[in-house]
């Protein structure tokens, strides 16, 4: 499929896919006799992959080396899950600390709700 289409079915700018093409984190696009790119149906996959890292806060530098090392194949598969474990911790802590934010909010609130309900 074209860039287009595929910054459609991945919620991207094609922008964006032109980027990650010349970081690394897209490696396995191709060019169809006209030199346009034409995207596999299987790199959505990826790119999902990719979006729940960002969004659960990992760098684009980890990114990168978990996208150096899968390409990589089996052989670093323990590596990969490595650095995933890392980042799932740094991401429970972090969710500890919005917790804990969140309950202070709501203590406050509650406050203003019984002291200055009218």
């Amino acid at each position: 499929m074209n860039i287009g289409q595929f910054a459609v079915l991945t919620g991207l700018s094609a922008h964006t896919l032109r980027y990650y093409e010349k970081i690394g984190l897209l490696q396995s696009v191709v060019r169809n006799g006209s030199g346009h790119r034409d995207y596999a149906a299987k790199e959505a996959e990826w790119i999902g992959f990719i979006n729940r890292l960002k969004e659960t806060g990992m760098p684009l530098k980890q990114i990168l080396t978990y996208a150096e090392l899968r390409a990589q194949g089996d052989a670093t598969a323990g590596q990969r899950q490595q650095l995933l474990e890392q980042h799932a911790t740094q991401l429970a802590e972090r969710i500890r600390q919005e917790q804990e934010h969140l309950a202070a909010l709501k203590q406050k609130i509650h406050y203003y709700q019984t002291h200055f309900s009218g």
